[in-house]
Order: structure tokens, then C-alpha cells, then sequence
């Protein structure tokens, strides 16, 4: 069942927080687009914690499940809904301007989201909200100081306070666990990464197809390289 979430609004943070939290060390994610079951994984959270409020416009519900081994019948049944098509484009049922009476401005197309912000940002922010009742959602996140965003996975990680924002000995904030969720630790930042793959593979879903086409390229050119050089010996070894 969707949840009406806002997911990674990134356009509501007043400029000075926002510079701040590019100085701010991130947490490196692994990423790898030929693991599909944590795409498949990735897909499940972003359609029930995100596609209520965030649109991936450029990205058809049958081409997302073609590139993942997800069948028709999986797709119709687990992660399709309000009366969607597999042809259909994913976008949220969200009307932009409940949105924008809502949340203050319309949540943004995730689409390309990990080409905007990068894979380590995107892992780190989901990581690092915390409980703060001075925000109007009761939340905050450490990277993105006064996002207008509540946590829509705190059911996932559980709810956490700051305790430091710069007090580890790598500059990173501290956080303590207030009240544990469904997932441990762990297992929250096996999600985490499983929605960043997923994320990832959204802003560019031929990236492997490229990079085999690019071997090929390179295989072709090493290949061309060597008879051009044998060519060449054989138009000049009269001379030599």
C-alpha cells in the first residue's frame, strides 16, 4: 500500500544550510546495477515509500520491469497502483497543487535524481534524519539542515536524535537511537543502499549496456590499431 510521503525534497532548504551540507563528509554506498535483486528490492521501497508524492517520469512501469526479471503478473500485483498500466509512465497521483498547499512546493522528479546528487549523497541523507519538534514535519537531517521532508522510512530505521554534529573523529554527526524500527541497523542500511542502486539505475538505465558497447569500441579500435600497423609495415618494408 502506498504511503502519502514526501521522499528527498531537495528544493526547500534556504541557501546558506544548503552550502553547509556540502562540506559535510558523506558515507560511500556500493553500487552495482547487475545485482538485480537489490533493484528489485530498491523498486518495491521506491514505489511504496515515494511514487505517492515523487513522480519518475521518464521511466515506463514495463521497461522498468523488463530491465529488472520483474514478470507482468509481479508488477501488476506488487508494484502497480491506482488503476496504472504496464505502458503507463510512473508518476505520482498527487495533484501539484495539493502538493504545493501541502508541503510548500511540488516534491521533484526523481528520475534523474542520482545524476543531480550522486549515489553517496543520496545513502547519507536517508541516513541521517533526526527527530528535532522545533521543525513543523518533527524532523531534521543533518546534510540538509531545514528540509522541508519528515522521514517517510522511520518505520524502517526508527527514530533517532542528534547527538553531535560534527563529534566523531571523522567529522561526521553522532547520532543515538531513541526507538528501534522494523529493520536493525544493518539491515536499514542494506535498504538504503538497495533504493540508491534503484535510484541510480533510474537516471541512466543502458549504463552497463554502455559500458559493453564501449569494450566492444575499444576491443575494434585495438583491433583496427594492429592491422594498420601491419599495413603499414608492408607498404614500407621496400624501403627500409
Amino acid at each position: 500500500m502506498k504511503r502519502l510521503a514526501v521522499f528527498l525534497l531537495l528544493v526547500t532548504s534556504a541557501p546558506g544550510s544548503m552550502a553547509a551540507s556540502e562540506n559535510l563528509p558523506l558515507d560511500s554506498v556500493y553500487i552495482n546495477l547487475s545485482d538485480k535483486a537489490s533493484l528489485q528490492r530498491g523498486a518495491r521501497l521506491f514505489v511504496n515509500y515515494c511514487l505517492s508524492c515523487h513522480s519518475a517520469a521518464y521511466m515506463r512501469y514495463r521497461r522498468m520491469a523488463k530491465d529488472l526479471d520483474i514478470s507482468e503478473e509481479l508488477l501488476k500485483e506488487n508494484l502497480m497502483f491506482a488503476g496504472d498500466k504496464p505502458g503507463d509512465l510512473m508518476r505520482t497521483t498527487m495533484p501539484a497543487d495539493y502538493a504545493k498547499n501541502w508541503f510548500g512546493v511540488v516534491p521533484p522528479d526523481l528520475t534523474l535524481i542520482a545524476r543531480v546528487r550522486k549515489p553517496d549523497w543520496i545513502f547519507t541523507y536517508l541516513r541521517s534524519f533526526y527527530l528535532d519538534e522545533s521543525s513543523p514535519s518533527g524532523w531534521n537531517n543533518s546534510l540538509f539542515e531545514n528540509v522541508a521532508m519528515p522521514h517517510v522510512l522511520y518505520g524502517l530505521q526508527g527514530n533517532q536524535r542528534l547527538v553531535s554534529k560534527n563529534g566523531a573523529d571523522n567529522g561526521k554527526p553522532v547520532f543515538t537511537l531513541e526507538k528501534a524500527g522494523t529493520m536493525a541497523p544493518e539491515e536499514y542500511d542494506n535498504a538504503v543502499r538497495d533504493l540508491t542502486n534503484f535510484l541510480v539505475y533510474l537516471g541512466e538505465p543502458v549504463k552497463l549496456d554502455r559500458y559493453l558497447l564501449g569494450v566492444f569500441v575499444m576491443l575494434f579500435l585495438g583491433g583496427l590499431l594492429v592491422l594498420s600497423y601491419l599495413l603499414k609495415k608492408e607498404y614500407w618494408k621496400d624501403l627500409h
